[in-house]
């Protein structure tokens, strides 16, 4: 749905335009479960929508994991281009990581939680 917020509204005049309403209402809920107020286009397909949307959690699932793993926020330095060097580097880790996971996932789907494959 289209919807526009009261404080816009000033002196009968809207000050800013439409904006999506996504309400992620799950059947065996009594009340929506996520909200989501987007400035994409209107003319933007639902399907596209909702998987925006949602793709902010993995962002933060990712955001979590540069920090927690690989040490994104252990950076002590005082200068910005060891900072830069910092972020560089993390993110080349995460990326081979991400990259190998794919490999393991793609060789072997069933990989069991003891980390044995069974399909071979």
């Amino acid at each position: 749905m289209r919807a526009r917020r009261p404080r816009d509204y000033f002196h009968g005049k809207w000050l800013e335009p439409e904006e999506w309403l996504l309400i992620e209402w799950p059947e065996d809920k009594a009340e929506p479960s996520h909200y989501w107020l987007s400035t994409l286009p209107a003319d933007i397909a639902m399907q596209a929508f909702v998987r925006t949307a949602k793709l902010r959690w993995r962002i933060e699932l990712d955001y979590r994991q540069l920090k927690d793993e690989l040490g994104l926020d252990y950076f002590e330095g005082r200068r910005s281009p060891g900072w830069q060097r910092h972020v560089t580097l993390v993110s080349v880790a995460y990326h081979f990581l991400v990259r190998q996971q794919l490999r393991v996932n793609k060789a072997c789907p069933s990989l069991g939680s003891a980390g044995t494959c069974s399909a071979s």
